[in-house]
């Protein structure tokens, strides 16, 4: 439980948690995001359709279950949990670090959603003349796809960013708050709707949370709005 003697600098621990989770997973994700976004968008494969439909799986399952597959998965016992405990004594359930694998799981979907869509407004024609040059695929790929398809891949990283800063359920399931550590924004703000005295705070983290993500949605819909006026110039 929290302790409201202390609400003001719980408030801000948690706001700067949160603000280093939802950065970290948009980082982490930018390299595999990028990748899987131009492999959709570009190439076509036996099992793309599953593939797809895999990557966007948390947006549609609870995130309660996402989380708890992660627990299985990443957990003290599971496979990946038990071998980071034995090769570098990393516990993800009792760490910030869980709070990031969680938080870029969920925002992974939106990532590669905005990212491919950029690629996808990029003219072929331009990598065909490009490959007709001389330049190889990761010449084209460096040169010509990525410097066009940038603002939508920055609209991803910032919707990843907004959708890791908010992440509750598969976080809740996954991490074990001890001490206020691992104790994001909205993990915060629950414990604080359940204070008998921790109504105001609650409403600031509120606040907070509504003004942080609605910047960086905005910034991503009209970096959005830049790729679909690029589209809609090649039809």
């Amino acid at each position: 439980m929290i302790d409201t003697g202390s609400l003001g600098m719980i408030e801000m621990d948690a706001l700067r948690l949160s603000l280093k989770v939802g950065l970290t997973a948009a980082v982490v994700g930018l390299v595999p995001a990028v990748v899987m976004a131009w492999i959709l968008a570009r190439l076509d494969f036996f099992g793309k359709s599953l593939i797809d439909s895999v990557i966007h799986l948390p947006l549609v399952l609870p995130p309660v279950a996402v989380g708890y597959g992660l627990l299985l998965l990443a957990g003290p016992d599971g496979v990946v949990g038990s071998w980071l405990s034995a090769a570098f004594g990393l516990n993800l359930s009792l760490g910030w670090l869980g709070a990031v694998v969680a938080a870029t799981v969920m925002a992974f979907p939106l990532f590669v959603r905005a990212a491919r869509q950029a690629f996808e407004a990029v003219d072929p024609r331009l990598e065909e003349l490009a490959s007709t040059l001389g330049c190889g695929r990761w010449q084209v790929f460096r040169r010509i796809s990525l410097p066009l398809a940038l603002p939508g891949v920055v609209a991803g990283m910032l919707l990843a960013f907004a959708r890791a800063f908010g992440e509750f359920g598969a976080t809740l399931t996954l991490i074990a708050v001890i001490g206020g550590n691992n104790r994001t924004l909205p993990l915060a703000l629950r414990e604080l709707t359940q204070s008998p005295d921790g109504a105001e705070a609650a409403l600031r983290l509120c606040l907070l949370s509504v003004v942080v993500a609605l910047g960086a949605l905005l910034i991503s819909e009209w970096l959005s709005r830049r790729v679909r006026k690029r589209m809609e110039a090649r039809s």
